[in-house]
C-alpha cells in the first residue's frame, strides 16, 4: 500500500487538495500498479512561521484582487 505524506504551507483549499489527490492517486495506479483503493495521501499543512527560505520565514500569501 503506497502512502504518501505531502507538505504544503497552508491556505490551499479543499478542491486543490482534491485534485492534488486524484492526480497523485492516478500516477501511482499507472506507474506503481498499485490498487487505487489502497494509494493513501496525507497532507500535513505548515503555517508560513514555520518554514524559512533563505533564512526569512515565509509570509502568507496576500489576498487575491478576485477572492474579495
Amino acid at each position: 500500500m503506497p502512502n504518501i505524506t505531502v507538505e504544503l504551507l497552508a491556505g490551499r483549499t479543499r478542491a486543490q487538495r482534491a485534485e492534488f489527490a486524484r492526480v497523485v492517486t492516478e500516477a501511482v495506479v499507472d506507474v506503481l500498479g498499485a490498487p487505487r483503493h489502497l494509494v493513501r495521501i496525507r497532507f500535513t499543512e505548515l503555517a508560513h512561521d514555520q518554514l524559512a527560505l533563505g533564512g526569512e520565514l515565509t509570509e502568507p500569501p496576500a489576498p487575491r484582487a478576485d477572492s474579495v
